[in-house]
């Protein structure tokens, strides 16, 4: 069996003469919280409405659960729960009666709408009409009915937007503990980085229909890893004189740069450069945002 609780290959969908989305090839194991990036329109929710048999791949394949969904899809889909867009609701039943018409379509047992509850933490208000409830909770009301069928893999579709920061906050530590309390792994799009930098273990970042960077949220980090940037008269012959000396250096818009340097280093050359009759003007450390790196991998798309 695949390693893998999501595999796709060369996933594809085509609306006439445009690619929504295009050669996608999806990674995520087990246990996971796999932040599914782009700006919007990049194809995140075609790419998720195809890996829940909402939509039809033009071409390409999809295995979950080691399974191939064009031949098992009803199978697969028993231990898929998932959110996609906003969740709608019986506005005059309570939070526990939207939750039992869910529950008996689906046969789960009734012990089951309190235990959904209490994961998202919406037991003390299971008496109350749903449209009295604020857009945070009616988020969690409906991650609590994609729970409801005990689901090993969850997907949800931007979970937070359009909430404010108490509401954002109750989700991202909500997503946080499925993993670890219930053994859930989750699929989760957003286009905003900063919220996945706080939840997610792997990114895939997708633009234009097409993944553009898939790992780690670490191997992220580290690209915005800091860089000291020296500012010299004649930098091109600063920077040659440097590197005659065995000094790791580069030369970018007439300035010398020195990746992840002590202070020692950072020291060192700058007396190697004054040695050698070279003016310097300024010595100061530059990093890039997570933000920055996600604006340049997309081109600058989308908002963050």
């Amino acid at each position: 069996m695949s390693e893998f609780i999501i595999e796709t290959n060369k996933l594809t969908k085509k609306f006439k003469n445009r690619y929504a989305v295009e050669s996608v090839n999806l990674q995520i194991k087990k246990g996971e919280i796999y932040g599914f990036l782009g700006p919007n329109g990049a194809g995140k929710t075609t790419t998720i409405r195809m890996l829940l048999g909402l939509a039809k791949p033009t071409y390409g394949s999809i295995q979950i659960f080691g399974k191939d969904m064009k031949k098992e899809k009803l199978s697969v889909l028993k231990k898929v729960g998932s959110l996609v867009e906003y969740p709608s609701y019986y506005g005059h039943l309570t939070a526990y009666e939207n939750l039992e018409a869910i529950r008996i379509l689906l046969d789960a047992p009734k012990s089951r709408i309190d235990e959904v509850l209490s994961i998202v933490r919406l037991s003390k208000e299971a008496k109350r009409p749903v449209k009295g409830f604020s857009l945070g909770m009616k988020q969690r009301l409906g991650i609590a009915a994609a729970l409801l069928g005990k689901p090993e893999l969850l997907i949800l579709d931007e979970p937070t937007n359009g909430l404010d920061p108490s509401g954002i906050l109750e989700i991202r530590e909500l997503i946080k503990s499925m993993p670890k309390e219930h053994g859930i792994t989750i699929l989760v799009s957003s286009h905003l980085l900063s919220e996945m930098d706080q939840m997610a273990t792997q990114v895939g970042i997708i633009t234009k229909g097409k993944m553009i960077f898939q790992d780690s949220i670490e191997a992220l980090r580290q690209r915005s890893k800091s860089k000291i940037a020296i500012k010299v008269n004649e930098a091109e012959l600063a920077w040659r004189m440097l590197l005659s000396k065995g000094i790791q250096a580069e030369m970018e818009n007439k300035q010398i740069y020195l990746p992840h340097s002590s202070d020692e280093v950072v020291s060192t050359v700058v007396e190697e450069l004054i040695h050698n009759r070279f003016s310097v003007f300024r010595v100061q450390e530059e990093k890039k945002s997570l933000e920055d790196i996600f604006l340049e991998l997309t081109s600058g798309e989308g908002s963050l």
